[in-house]
């Protein structure tokens, strides 16, 4: 058996200014991907995420002997950091090179794409779409098309319409990467192996979430995975999956989706009345998506709430600045509101500014240097802020990586972390990086929404600060263009009840 594996994995952000080009993505080719590098070598970084299962497999090599499979590796991109909408151009050559390789793969029997679920595209919208569109177009509607989602993800009709089987995260924060791709795998083989021919069952839920209202470990996304595992194990049924979307995307068709996917044709009617059944029970909780951790409504709140807190170090995430979600991550608001409060010890992780690190570097450990800091990027929600402080610790960047270099410096009793790129502090090394260890100090605001895995289980406390920017939490203060309409929380009353919007086949 031989199966393809390629992918174009991003999350966009089409609100904000920064586009995306070639030099945000690191790809990886051929014997790259066999040797275990990018995203399928760290297996075990499911289990260092934080993951209490861990993956089945160690390597990707290590799956595909046991599944009896060739897998034949042709592209994978994977962006840096989520950003803006991708150029037109950069996607058409990543996405050619891969219709091409699948082209001169010779005979396969399936393929499997990892992907996001968010990668908008210039002139193009859905890359996911356009991406399993361009493959059909090629390889026909005979072989078998399985994909991995990230649960944040906003997929249309005609993608649900051209592929057969999709496994999305179950946990966020994400800790379950290795095992959804290794799901996604899995039921291909067996599809070809049985000789079945999957059916999707796809219902889109008029509601967009931020993720942070959505985590997984807590109510009422638990029951309703709880409820989407059950309908997975049901008889003739392949696997169920919720999408909580990516709201932050102005997009037609950017909401919350549920999928079943019915092994045969057979099973469709009860793949049916299952897909509006988990569907119909996600539009109930609809008013019970909240935080998971305590939320402050402004950074001054945040602050004060830390300086007064019994434990000794307390993490605060500026959502509204939320790089992971996109943004541009410049913004020096909290910075700012820092230093006017003289707080005696705090970490801001961090502000990309490569003209400030650049001062930074050529001035050298030890220095006092005045700034311009932040506000370049994003001008919509900050202007530069200037400070002078003293460069504590210096960081370069690895030869031929696209890792960034750091400069800490000290101003007050606050030492910013200032990166020479777009960055997000997301692991305790990251801050060890740049010579901080990060629970010795009082208050490590990072620009974040809900802390990554690592964090969140080292954190003290955690505070999550309800800050504005392009990744605002409260979505009623977005400017939203394209969004179809109406949709939850945009929109309070309306009546819904689940309707298929895909055909289960490869039409439309």
């Amino acid at each position: 058996m031989r199966i393809a594996i390629a992918g174009i994995s991003h999350e966009a952000l089409n609100t904000s200014p920064i586009q995306t080009t070639m030099e945000h993505f690191q790809v990886w080719r051929g014997q790259e991907i066999l040797q275990g590098k990018g995203p399928f070598s760290p297996y075990a970084a499911g289990t260092a995420a934080g993951s209490s299962v861990r993956p089945k497999y160690a390597t990707l090599a290590e799956m595909m002997d046991d599944l009896g499979v060739e897998l034949v590796p042709v592209l994978y991109a994977g962006a840096l950091a989520p950003s803006g909408t991708v150029e037109q151009a950069t996607y058409l050559q990543l996405r050619d090179e891969i219709v091409e390789g699948i082209e001169q793969a010779g005979q396969l029997d399936g393929i499997c794409l990892v992907l996001h679920g968010a990668l908008l595209v210039e002139n193009i919208w859905s890359g996911e779409t356009d991406l399993v569109r361009s493959i059909r177009a090629v390889v026909g509607n005979e072989i078998l098309i399985s994909a991995r989602f990230d649960l944040h993800g906003n997929l249309t009709e005609e993608f649900a319409n051209k592929a057969d089987i999709w496994t999305v995260y179950r946990t966020a924060p994400h800790r379950d990467a290795p095992q959804t791709l290794e799901r996604a795998m899995t039921l291909l083989v067996h599809c070809i192996r049985g000789d079945h021919r999957p059916r999707p069952v796809f219902v889109r839920v008029p509601m967009i979430l931020p993720g942070e209202k959505a985590t997984t470990d807590v109510e009422p996304m638990k029951s309703l995975l709880a409820l989407a595992v059950e309908i997975g194990q049901q008889p003739g049924i392949l696997t169920a999956e919720i999408l909580v979307g990516f709201g932050w995307a102005d997009a037609p068709y950017s909401s919350c989706s549920v999928v079943v996917i019915a092994e045969d044709e057979p099973h469709l009617p009860h793949a049916r009345r299952q897909a509006k059944r988990l569907a119909q029970a996600m539009w109930n909780q609809r008013h019970n998506f909240t935080f998971d951790s305590e939320a402050a409504a402004s950074a001054d709140e945040a602050i004060d709430l830390a300086l007064e807190a019994e434990e000794s170090c307390v993490f605060i995430a500026d959502s509204g600045d939320n790089p992971t979600a996109g943004t541009p991550g410049d913004a020096p608001h909290f910075l700012a509101r820092l230093i006017a409060k003289n707080v005696p010890d705090a970490i801001v992780a961090g502000i990309p500014d490569s003209a400030a690190a650049r001062i930074c570097f050529e001035a050298g450990v030890g220095a006092t240097v005045s700034l311009s800091l932040g506000g370049k990027m994003d001008t919509e929600y900050g202007a530069p802020l200037e400070v002078t402080g003293t460069v504590e610790h210096l960081c370069q960047a690895g030869p031929d990586t696209k890792e960034a270099a750091i400069a800490t410096v000290r101003v007050g009793g606050v030492r910013v972390l200032v990166a020479d790129r777009r960055m997000y502090f997301s692991t305790l090394n990251n801050f060890r990086m740049a010579g901080i260890e990060p629970l010795e100090h009082k208050i490590i605001v990072v620009k974040l929404g809900y802390l990554m895995p690592e964090l969140r289980d080292a954190a003290p406390r955690e505070i999550l600060a309800l800050t504005p920017g392009y990744s605002d939490l409260d979505f009623t203060r977005l400017p939203y263009r394209y969004i179809t309409r109406p949709i939850f929380p945009l929109d309070e009353e309306f009546a819904w009840s689940p309707v298929i919007s895909n055909v289960a086949g490869y039409g439309g």
